[in-house]
């Protein structure tokens, strides 16, 4: 039986499975990545290439993941806990291959100061300067990535965006009923445990307002030399 429409009728033994469906394995998407597509009468999933290995029935826990977001459903399922178990575990099997001095300094001192050592060293990257992802930890790489907006930050900043992104490493996440949260209780006290946070998110946000209008004045620079 089709991957696809195996894991829907496990989803819902009641019904009959309405669509065509089509499954590619490719490498296009990121490491462990995955997405589906809903059409009229059919149902297309695309999986990246590491996939192809993975036991059937954590593949299947991924597809009815995938279902449950694109049918706006919810439900529970074993494959869907062998799924995000394996999810949490990706981070162990990674190959850590890149890091940067000063996001490799800033994750010691975090993991020494806050976390007594207990978090694996990721991969650590500078990202682009995005005013909206500030900083981010993918589990399927390993990755926490810093927005080079913040490449001559102070030390006490630039810390406590990898400390937000450690505690995801940490907690990892819970899944519910289709849902994934990511900021559990857990994770939101010890958020609060740095030292002068919210002064720091204060000053997070004045160096976004001032490279915002960096930005601008750069922009309007560069109209006014073309003479437009």
């Amino acid at each position: 039986m089709n991957l696809i429409e195996e894991s829907y009728q496990r989803l819902f033994p009641e019904k009959e499975f309405p669509y065509f469906a089509e499954l590619e394995y490719n490498r296009r998407l990121a490491d462990f990545n995955a997405n589906i597509r809903l059409e009229p009468r059919k149902i297309k999933v695309n999986l990246n290439l590491q996939w192809k290995d993975i036991d059937r029935e954590i593949k299947i826990g991924l597809v009815q993941h995938l279902l449950i977001r694109i049918l706006k459903k919810k439900a529970h399922t074993h494959n869907i806990d062998l799924y995000n178990n394996f999810i949490k575990n990706i981070p162990i099997l990674t190959p850590k291959t890149k890091t940067d001095p000063a996001l490799e300094s800033s994750f010691n001192r975090v993991n020494h100061l806050f976390l007594s050592n207990s978090v694996e060293k990721p991969n650590l990257s500078w990202g682009t300067a995005s005013f909206r992802k500030l900083a981010s930890y993918n589990f399927h790489t390993d990755t926490i990535t810093v927005s080079t907006l913040f490449a001559d930050a102070k030390q006490e900043i630039l810390d406590y965006l990898m400390y937000h992104e450690m505690l995801h490493k940490h907690h990892k996440f819970k899944h519910n009923y289709g849902r994934s949260s990511f900021h559990s209780p857990a994770f939101k006290e010890d958020e609060k445990l740095y030292p002068d946070h919210e002064l720091i998110e204060k000053e997070i946000e004045n160096i976004i307002r001032k490279k915002k209008r960096s930005v601008r004045a750069n922009k309007a620079n560069f109209w006014d030399f073309l003479g437009i």
